[in-house]
């Protein structure tokens, strides 16, 4: 089975998803070893925690769409 991109093995360390950190406010988080760093900052005690990560936001749909264009097989089937 294919590992999730969360849990690949060359995530480029940061601070903002780090064991050790904890978000301040959006440019800066509090680091149990080195104090208050930026989020892009990162050390060699760099501890990936995949629950940190912020997944990207969705996709919008363009156009329009009613709710038939959504249903699967045919409708004369199931009556």
């Amino acid at each position: 089975m294919r590992r999730s991109i969360l849990f690949r093995k060359n995530i480029e360390p940061r601070c903002a998803y780090c064991a050790h950190a904890g978000p301040l406010d959006d440019e800066r988080a509090t680091c149990k070893r080195r104090g208050i760093v930026s989020m892009d900052d990162h050390c060699r005690r760099f501890k990936y925690d995949p629950l940190r990560r912020v997944p990207p936001k969705p996709a919008v749909l363009r156009g329009t769409f009613s709710a038939d264009d959504f249903l699967l097989g045919d409708q004369d089937d199931e009556a």
